[in-house]
């Protein structure tokens, strides 16, 4: 799990590629300090497990399914990305709850200045966009963020000076994609009201039952 807030941005340092799928090798410092084997690193907002390390770099395979389903299989050698470590217990949840499987990518549409922020639109797909409410939280390239409109066909984030200087998102481009990871609670009740048993009388849960016990 992850939060988040992004503790580095990293450099690719290369990528070789298979098929279907991709080795990368990513430039670091920080997330590198008591880095083991197996650890998992939100690259990106993906969620990756290193399988080597240098002192200034870590390694990651990329399956087949992150490559179709992430703006990773776009980067190259110098391509800068979001780093965040896995999140220790007992740590503050200072963004929201990121698993690290993103649900597939936007592309940014617009940026706006509006005095010490930067207004970012991105469009997305219906069934990304359905999970998105105003005022709620989501993952663009592993950062958590407020929604602050939304439609049918877009919604937007602002971007405060801090997160302008330590992550990539305003170092992008219009139409350049990016990871997105919607809030997973209402993907959860999504499929426990569409979720049928065999036998429908072993089952009360609907939408009253969800209400009053507090899961709406």
């Amino acid at each position: 799990m992850f939060t988040g807030l992004i503790e580095e941005i990293g450099t690719v340092e290369s990528v070789k590629k298979g098929p279907k799928s991709a080795t990368i090798s990513i430039k670091a410092k920080k997330i590198l300090e008591d880095m083991v084997p197996g650890d998992s690193i939100a690259t990106n907002g993906v969620c990756l497990t290193v399988t080597s390390f240098t002192p200034d770099s870590f390694k990651v395979d990329v399956m087949a399914e992150t490559m179709r389903k992430s703006n990773l299989n776009s980067l190259s050698p110098g391509n800068k990305v979001n780093l965040e470590r896995a999140l220790k217990l007992g740590e503050r949840l200072g963004g929201h709850i990121v698993s690290g499987h993103i649900d597939g990518t936007g592309t940014i549409e617009d940026f706006r200045q509006e005095d010490n922020a930067v207004w970012v639109s991105i469009t997305a797909p219906p069934d990304i966009l359905k999970y998105i409410i105003n005022k709620g939280s989501i993952a663009v390239d592993g950062i958590s963020l407020t929604v602050a409109y939304v439609d049918n066909k877009c919604f937007k984030v602002s971007i405060i000076p801090l997160t302008k200087d330590e992550t990539t998102l305003i170092g992008k481009n219009m139409g350049d994609e990016v990871n997105l990871e919607v809030d997973m609670i209402g993907k959860y009740v999504e499929r426990l009201l569409s979720f049928k048993e065999d036998n429908p009388h072993n089952s009360n849960i609907d939408i009253n039952f969800l209400s009053e016990h507090g899961f709406l």
